[in-house]
């Protein structure tokens, strides 16, 4: 789950198997197994005017919420996690052949779906409202998002898909796509990432069937909210869908990393899970979270129309898995068209053991800006989004190295060091030169700081 989670989960799939007309947001839906539609890059975005976007076909009306730079758009319709061999995908299909291979329903068919051809574009209703995040909850500031217009946005996580797919008559199904946050800059933040979203939900019969004595259990009571139990939950069921979720997930991670797995479990909170976890692996003797997950809200459930089950989620992030596995030292690499890279990962088949092999490692070259911020509101990642929008794959690292007080005039100072390291080249310092004058010119005249250059 990241944002409001670091997001991704899983659920149990429809025993009705939907028809060709049944369409989740405007995709049609043809199979209960797999659905991948991916978007060409070349036609994803374009601005035929400065008052609107035209993205995946479609025209969005700019307003005051419009914060997509061009350098984001760009980056819809590349799916990643859709071209063959590239370690996302690898990823991504080892995810899926566990699913497949694991999980049948009574006829022997796999039992979740899986939908990697989602498109990005959602409504604000789809990435928060549907998900019961509040209006005034910090994962919807225009700092941490990018908006076409206050109705639609790029989504910020795969869970934005979670009430359509339920609400279609789904309940076991996996999302996978491109997720798009403004953040920091280093080499495991990159404003653009894939998500893997699972979803699974029991009725009354699937959960208990199994348990010995278990007809005269019940999945809902009225109770009392509590750190363990939602209110509408008898205990019971609570206990049962959590140790379903986490032996599931813990089957899946030493699925990936091998037999001998560490894994622990950290509370924590998620607005629609209740109650959450984070889950940790032990990988090469680093403690490292790889997961969000949690019991399922029932008031998402139940407005999604599936009142009568209970279920689960998690959430996991395809870089973060990949940079593990694969010992991939920095995530713009992910991006890379250097066969250099891309090669590395071409094998027999998808569980080929691959260690990352590094590109030369060119020399970073590193300036500093310090300005005064502007008296009204500042945001860091709105001077983060500016210089990756003008430098690109070219910024290695941002780091706020000093924060300054005046202490007669108040006035605030920041002094950030911008790493530059080309990922398959050297850098000249005339060309980061060039680069670093941009970025300076650029913040004064798009934030309002007053330069100290």
């Amino acid at each position: 789950m990241a944002m409001l989670w670091k997001f991704m989960r899983v659920a149990k799939y429809s025993k009705t198997a939907l028809s060709s007309k049944v369409k989740v947001r405007g995709i049609p839906t043809h199979s209960r197994h797999s659905s991948s539609k991916s978007v060409p890059s070349d036609f994803a975005a374009s601005s035929p005017c400065s008052n609107t976007v035209e993205l995946l076909g479609k025209s969005y009306p700019q307003d005051d919420y419009s914060n997509v730079t061009d350098k984001i758009l760009s980056k819809v319709g590349k799916n990643l996690h859709n071209r063959k061999h590239h370690p996302l995908w690898l990823i991504k299909e080892q995810v899926k052949e566990h699913f497949y291979k694991h999980y049948l329903g009574r006829r022997g068919t796999p039992l979740f779906s899986v939908y990697d051809g989602l498109s990005p574009v959602v409504t604000v209703q789809q990435n928060f409202d549907s998900l019961l995040i509040p209006p005034n909850h910090a994962s919807r500031r225009k700092e941490d998002n990018y908006y076409l217009n206050r109705d639609h946005m790029l989504r910020a996580h795969t869970s934005a898909h979670q009430w359509d797919l339920i609400r279609s008559g789904l309940d076991a199904f996996l999302a996978v796509g491109d997720v798009y946050r403004r953040d920091t800059i280093d080499n495991t933040h990159y404003p653009v990432f894939h998500q893997m979203e699972g979803v699974r939900l029991f009725s009354c019969h699937e959960l208990f069937s199994s348990i010995k004595d278990g007809e005269g259990l019940q999945l809902f009571e009225q109770g009392h909210r509590t750190a363990h139990k939602q209110e509408c939950h008898t205990m019971e069921a609570v206990r049962l869908v959590e140790f379903n979720l986490k032996q599931v997930l813990t089957k899946l991670m030493t699925h990936i990393f091998g037999d001998g797995l560490q894994v622990r479990w950290v509370d924590c909170y998620f607005p629609f899970t209740h109650p959450s976890f984070e889950m940790e692996i032990n990988f090469q003797g680093e403690w490292m979270e790889v997961l969000g997950c949690g019991v399922m809200e029932q008031q998402l459930v139940n407005s999604a129309g599936a009142q009568d089950k209970i279920g689960w989620a998690f959430g996991l992030g395809l870089e973060r898995l990949a940079m593990i596995l694969y010992d991939i030292p920095d995530i713009r690499l992910f991006w890379s068209e250097d066969e250099r890279f891309l090669k590395q990962f071409i094998g027999p088949h998808i569980w080929q053991k691959i260690k990352f092999q590094p590109l030369s490692r060119y020399p970073p070259l590193i300036n500093d800006i310090s300005f005064w911020l502007p008296s009204e509101t500042y945001s860091q990642n709105d001077f983060y989004d500016l210089v990756r929008t003008i430098g690109g794959d070219l910024i290695e690292k941002v780091v706020l190295l000093d924060e300054f007080v005046h202490p007669k005039t108040k006035k605030v100072s920041h002094c950030y060091r911008i790493v530059y390291r080309h990922p398959e080249r050297t850098l000249t310092q005339d060309e980061v030169q060039h680069i670093h004058r941009a970025i300076e010119e650029s913040a004064v005249r798009e934030l309002g700081v007053e330069g100290r250059f």
